[in-house]
């Protein structure tokens, strides 16, 4: 029993959401209780605001950086502060403020994750001093210290908590990576299956969409390792994080690999368990990521049995009979029996063998992902620098707002509706007289999102929550009369909504109506409140919805041309990088990442648009299943490529023979070509007013049909041996098959999506 509360403790004490609650029911506890000691009365609801504004600010972030970024903040806070103190007199100047702040602060989060968290907590603050504030400059004076007191103690708290404890943000990171990398490891293994009519796409396109999760979980512990790169040499656990980090990126690349289109495998192998071999590897690989993401969390060591050992060996055994049957008999031992094999096996074995070799390789990195390797294994192969993305001077961020200023941006759009929905907002407060009319605007901010669907999502989960945090607030107050259980029922409030609230947000709503509710009881004016809760928290909801329809939505459909040429222009610098590799020997530095991390960058983009186009209106969602068809076809293209990159130097580094290097070449022009061919069609669009019309993408790509033509057929004999040169040819021609039906679907992008016969 103590070692299980040991490893309880342990999770808990690594995982983001109880260490964010605990850091907010620290600051909540001493606030309530210097509040308790000092008397205070109208002082206690200022402060807590405060604090809370300072926790809506929080970002992953080293001691260092979370102070930087505190003082900014603070900052942005004291300007938020004047300006309602400046304004607060005469309600249509506070109206003007309150609209220029909202535009030029949702713009700054357009810079980063850390900006947008400080425009948000900031422009809650805004709101907060106009509730605290009223419509006296008296009381904004005396509210405004006391906001930024509680503002600077959270921080004071934050600091503190990340200079002591900076490990488990990263451990968690780390930990979530593994687990949805093993999940995608369970969905790539039921493509293995040698079934015949099983609906392949379907299961794409599941693994495309996961893909999009993977992505964002790299992205976000790239981004936790980043903010605690010192300049000098990391401490070893900081080494050992970025070990995992780079083991989970070369697993991701091997695991997205495809060597053959898996209904020609399941055909070739239909009477073996050759499949089922490699299959089951592939399952127990996973399972081995899950153990490993527990073990982070855990600070343990996951336990293994032995029985992807096994199932290694046994899959390698069965790759081997596989090469004794395909010879046809000659089973001498003599050289490579795939070379006497029927010329119909000579592909499907090559494919298999890579697919072992795949398989292998990935079982090794897991095991050695645990602990740094020693000097002799690395041998300075591996770059550890990463890049920050972080504007890295006023310039630098002034020039990313500037790229902002444009129709095509999201956040420029985000921007002006959440600023028209928040004079909206003030205007039926006025009309009423609403004394909790900032509760409307409050509703509009926390749930406005730059997405349609997002904004949808958010609004259903904010009104649900208040409605089950007024109940659970109505039934704390009758049942616990008491105020000191009431302020322990407060603070425990609080600790739930900032741990909740990234991941379940009814949930975190419910927790912050309760503790609202809970503090006008401590002050004594609670008498009101919850049908005032309830009916402004559903006016800004209701005002929130019809904005993200109406004012200037940014529809995911229209935006697809542009992403589909991201996705081209990325894999084709992806390629080039791997190229590179090919020539110059196996490096993993951190151009070539750099080319990796943005060719899936870009298919997890795509992704993520298509699941929140699905939750769009039906009249604006597109042409569905064409753009189905160019997610999946698109994320099949990058998988062979992945493959490429997954076999760099396996058999050591020789040069690229010219047939190779021209099929190469011309898979390079004509990805670049049809990308620019996609950005003109979305340019002439928004030029012509968004009126579809029929775009002039070229009707062929004529290098691609040459390399189709010259290798469209069997396999050429000398492209036929299982060496690195095969290897690529082979993975070329598969690109080279698929990027036609990409041009296709692309050509639908752009074109109407009904036209009668006969026309265009």
């Amino acid at each position: 029993m103590d070692e299980s509360w040991k490893l309880s403790w342990q999770r808990a004490r690594n995982h983001e959401g109880v260490t964010r609650g605990a850091r907010a029911f620290c600051a909540l506890a001493a606030v309530l209780a210097w509040g308790w000691w000092a008397d205070w009365q109208a002082e206690l609801m200022p402060v807590l605001l405060g604090v809370i504004a300072s926790a809506l600010t929080e970002t992953d972030d080293s001691w260092r950086g979370r102070l930087r970024a505190q003082l900014l903040a603070l900052g942005c806070f004291g300007l938020m502060a004047l300006a309602v103190w400046a304004t607060v007199s005469w309600p249509w100047a506070l109206l003007g403020a309150m609209v220029l702040s909202a535009w030029a602060l949702t713009l700054l989060g357009a810079l980063s994750e850390r900006y947008r968290a400080i425009a948000f907590g900031s422009l809650i603050l805004f709101i907060y001093a106009a509730l605290a504030a009223h419509a006296s400059r008296a009381a904004a004076e005396h509210a405004t210290p006391l906001m930024l007191a509680g503002a600077a103690w959270y921080g004071a708290v934050s600091v503190g908590w990340s200079l002591a404890m900076p490990r488990a943000p990263v451990r968690f990171r780390m930990a979530k990576l593994y687990a949805v990398l093993g999940e995608y490891l369970r969905l790539k293994a039921l493509l293995l299956e040698p079934v015949r009519d099983v609906d392949l796409e379907r299961s794409r396109m599941a693994l495309a969409l996961h893909n999009g999760r993977v992505v964002d979980a790299l992205n976000a512990a790239k981004e936790s390792l980043m903010s605690r790169m010192g300049r000098g040499t990391p401490p070893p656990w900081l080494q050992t994080a970025m070990h995992q980090y780079l083991a989970a990126q070369d697993v991701h690349e091997r695991v997205s690999s495809s060597h053959e289109h898996y209904d020609l495998l399941a055909q070739a192998f239909f009477h073996s368990d050759v499949l089922y071999r490699c299959q089951r590897v592939l399952t127990l690989l996973g399972e081995q990521a899950l153990k490993l993401s527990v073990a982070i969390q855990e600070q343990s060591r996951p336990q293994h049995w032995g029985a992807t050992g096994r199932a290694i060996e046994d899959m390698q055994a069965a790759i081997a009979h596989q090469d004794g049957a395909g010879a046809a008999g000659t089973c001498d031992g003599a050289g490579d029996s795939r070379d006497t094999a029927p010329p119909a096996m000579l592909r499907p074995l090559r494919s298999l063998h890579a697919l072992g070799h795949n398989l292998t390789a990935m079982a090794g990195v897991f095991a050695g992902a645990l602990e740094l390797p020693t000097a002799s294994q690395d041998d300075g192969a591996v770059d550890h620098t990463l890049l920050d993305r972080e504007p890295r001077s006023l310039g630098d961020a002034w020039s990313r707002l500037r790229a902002q200023l444009s129709a095509r941006s999201a956040w420029l759009r985000h921007s002006v509706r959440l600023s028209l929905s928040l004079a909206v907002g003030f205007a039926v407060m006025q009309a009423t007289a609403d004394p909790h009319g900032y509760w409307i605007l409050l509703t509009i901010v926390f749930v406005s999102q730059p997405q349609y669907a997002a904004t949808q999502t958010r609004l259903l989960q904010r009104a649900k929550g208040t409605a089950m945090g007024l109940a659970l607030g109505w039934a704390a107050i009758q049942l616990f009369p008491g105020a000191l259980v009431q302020a322990a029922l407060l603070v425990f409030a609080g600790a739930v909504f900032f741990g909740a609230r990234h991941t379940r947000y009814t949930l975190a709503t419910a927790a912050v109506t309760m503790l609202l509710l809970l503090s006008f009881q401590q002050m004594g004016n609670a008498q009101g409140v919850i049908a005032a809760r309830l009916l402004d928290t559903a006016v800004g909801c209701l005002i929130a919805a019809a904005a993200s329809w109406l004012v200037w939505p940014h529809w995911q459909s229209r935006q697809w041309p542009q992403l589909a040429a991201q996705v081209l222009q990325t894999q084709a610098l992806y390629l080039r990088a791997i190229l590179a590799q090919y020539a110059s020997g196996k490096r993993d530095h951190l151009a070539y990442r750099l080319a990796r991390r943005n060719a899936h960058n870009a298919d997890a983009a795509l992704s993520n648009s298509y699941s929140a186009m699905l939750k769009e209106p039906r009249g604006v969602r597109g042409n569905v299943q064409v753009m189905a068809s160019f997610l999946r076809l698109s994320h099949t293209q990058l998988n062979y490529l992945s493959a490429l990159g997954a076999q760099r130097g396996a058999q050591g580094v020789q040069p690229v023979d010219d047939a190779a290097q021209a099929m190469a070449g011309s898979l390079l022009a004509s990805l670049q070509e049809l990308a620019q061919e996609l950005e003109r069609a979305q340019q002439q669009q928004q030029q012509r007013g968004m009126r579809r019309r029929r775009a002039a993408v070229a009707v062929a790509a004529p290098a691609v049909q040459q390399v189709l033509r010259e290798f469209g057929g069997a396999p050429q004999p000398q492209l036929a041996h299982a060496s690195s040169h095969s290897l690529m040819a082979a993975q070329l021609l598969l690109v080279g098959k698929v990027f036609p039906q990409l041009q296709a679907q692309a050509r639908k992008l752009v074109e109407p999506e009904a036209q009668p016969l006969g026309q265009g």
